[in-house]
């Protein structure tokens, strides 16, 4: 069967198009490559990284110093009208030890600047060059993806703008885009399969827009998300003041609000109060019960517990050691109204020297992070430090 002129000249213009759009991906992607190699390189080098070592403090002995003196020297604290007994405080004990070596990571600040961006020591980043500037609707099925890890997606109108975080309202059109997966957190490292499906996902939309792309080897990618993990492990740190009775009761749960509200706390939806630093809107630290069930206010009416933990999230905290020092005073004040102390984990009285000690081991822990460029409360550590 004989070809009409017009299929003939159909079969050459499809060959063509083809010929022009493996072309143009090959120029792109050098380009591309280029373009990552200048914007996100990386250390040279790779650092040694330590093993993790459990938080411990050793046993301490101290004096008997009044319980009552931190409270009775802070003029603005009252104690609540309503009459509230019970609970010890106990607490926990732990000495933090610095990472023998720092990781391949940046200051935040020289990558992040002024708002949110790509952060390329933290997270898996595709980039992505549209052949013509597109919308964030564009690439609606990347922001609504789900791969066991938090994604961004980010948007620029050129290379000298400021990137944008892109959601499914945000207005404009970009010529440049970033894919970003986060490589860790606390429920462990990003894996390969999750990577490959986040490549895949990405690889599905370029086509679409179209834009070219390059994506890296996820088995590299991996074995960094493993390095970061293994980091934050060592650098992570959480540390409890627990609360009981000195005979041994429970504590009522009516009792444990009223005293928990005079204090300063909130009953949060998570089922513990929190102490919310006003200025900045930002969780200081928790108090919650000691077995770790939730909190509700159906709960408190009718049950009682055994004791109760206030909780310092050490890397989620700016500034930790006042946090700490803040924590500990508010335990004197809750262990005080209710006829309390604190205690360690043997449920022994906890003093003031120890206290101390473990006031160090804050300030160390803190010192550590930012020893590998993560701010304690900062962007880059409540991604990290996420559960």
């Amino acid at each position: 069967m004989r070809m009409s002129s017009l299929q003939l000249g159909l079969i050459v213009a499809g060959v063509l198009l083809v010929v022009g759009v493996i072309l143009y991906n090959a120029w792109q992607e050098r380009r591309i490559r280029r373009r990552i190699a200048a914007t996100f390189a990386r250390g040279d080098g790779e650092s040694q990284m330590p093993t993790r070592v459990e938080p411990t403090l050793p046993g301490v002995v101290p004096s008997d110093p009044d319980p009552a003196a931190d409270v009775a020297s802070d003029p603005a604290w009252e104690p609540p009208l309503e009459d509230v007994q019970t609970a010890p405080v106990a607490e926990a004990e732990p000495q933090f030890a610095r990472p023998a070596a720092s990781p391949p990571m940046r200051q935040a600040s020289a990558i992040a600047g002024s708002g949110p961006q790509p952060d390329p020591d933290i997270e898996c980043v595709v980039m992505l060059q549209p052949a013509r500037p597109v919308s964030a609707g564009a690439v609606a099925a990347g922001l609504h993806a789900r791969f066991g890890k938090p994604v961004r997606w980010f948007g620029r109108r050129d290379a000298e703008s400021p990137w944008q975080r892109l959601a499914s309202d945000t207005h404009g059109e970009f010529s440049e885009l970033a894919a970003c997966l986060l490589l860790a957190d606390r429920n462990g490292a990003a894996g390969t399969q999750q990577l490959e499906s986040f490549f895949r996902v990405v690889a599905e939309i370029a086509p679409t827009l179209p834009a070219a792309f390059v994506v890296p080897d996820a088995a590299d990618e991996a074995a960094r998300a493993e390095t970061l993990d293994r980091l934050c492990a060592e650098l992570d740190m959480q540390i409890g003041i627990t609360i009981q009775k000195t005979d041994g009761a429970a504590i009522a749960g009516t009792r444990l609000r009223g005293v928990a509200e005079a204090a300063g706390f909130r009953l949060a939806p998570a089922g513990r109060f929190e102490w919310v630093e006003e200025q900045t809107g930002a969780v200081l630290y928790t108090l919650q019960s000691m077995t770790g069930e939730p909190f509700s206010i159906d709960s408190l009416r009718v049950e009682s517990t055994q004791g109760v933990v206030l909780l310092l999230d050490v890397p989620r905290v700016a500034d930790p050691a006042r946090a700490f020092d803040q924590m500990k005073l508010a335990a004197k004040r809750v262990a005080l109204t209710l006829g309390g102390e604190i205690v360690d984990d043997n449920r022994r009285p906890l003093k003031d020297e120890a206290l101390a000690r473990i006031r160090e081991q804050v300030a160390a822990a803190a010192a550590a992070l930012r020893d590998v460029h993560i701010e304690p409360g900062s962007p880059r550590a409540l991604k990290l430090f996420a559960a």
